[in-house]
């Protein structure tokens, strides 16, 4: 089966799996899923979003946050770990996006990006899920599995994410990448599929499970 072979399939068999699948962070607004966004670095989306509702009832829009101490947001963000660090992140970028951008969290890949405490991956989140702008986010789920499904040699994060946007089309891009975060919690996660256990990799790689019944025979 070829890269391409291999792309086409996980793409149909993903969209089947999860037809509509729905941002994990718990948001209302750019500017909620930018914070959200921020404090998973690190840290699981269950954590997140049981940290979100008394950050939001604090200061729910940047010019309310910007008027926070960041003392006081750490009260708040410290199980996301990181406290110190995001919390800072969070008053800094309130402050910016209060002073440059009227309070408007910015459709700009480039903007986002230039904002502290928010990197590559968190920036393509929010323009993919805030804004629908076509955007690959490549965590480390999506990193691993592309690597496992050899849709590519997983270099770095960048090199992984021009190679999916290569194999799918781009307005699959948003949803796929939400798919894979969760097919590989669910179902090929880093300990519980070994490349022949889950139903894409068994499919995907026949010749790995004949390797390993082959060596337990």
């Amino acid at each position: 089966m070829t890269k391409t072979d291999r792309a086409a399939y996980i793409d149909s068999r993903l969209g089947e799996l999860y037809p509509n699948p729905p941002v994990p962070l718990d948001h209302r607004d750019p500017f909620t899923l930018l914070v959200a966004v921020l404090l998973s670095a690190q840290c699981t989306d269950l954590r997140v979003n049981q940290v979100t509702p008394a950050l939001f009832t604090l200061a729910s829009d940047p010019f309310l946050m910007a008027r926070q101490p960041a003392a006081e947001i750490e009260k708040i963000v410290r199980p996301c770990g990181l406290g110190p660090q995001k919390a800072r992140a969070i008053q800094g970028l309130s402050q910016i996006l209060v002073d440059q951008y009227s309070g408007i969290v910015p459709c700009s890949l480039e903007a986002l990006e230039s904002l502290p405490g928010v990197g590559h991956k968190t920036a393509q989140v929010v323009m993919a899920q805030a804004f629908g702008v076509p955007s690959f986010p490549v965590d480390t789920h999506i990193h691993r599995l592309a690597q496992r499904w050899k849709l590519s040699d997983g270099r770095s994060v960048i090199q992984t994410e021009r190679d999916l946007k290569k194999l799918f089309r781009q307005d699959r891009w948003n949803a796929l990448h939400l798919q894979i975060i969760y097919y590989a919690r669910e179902h090929c996660s880093a300990f519980g599929c070994d490349g022949t256990r889950c139903e894409i990799c068994r499919h995907l790689f026949p010749e790995r499970v004949n390797a390993v019944k082959t060596k337990k025979s």
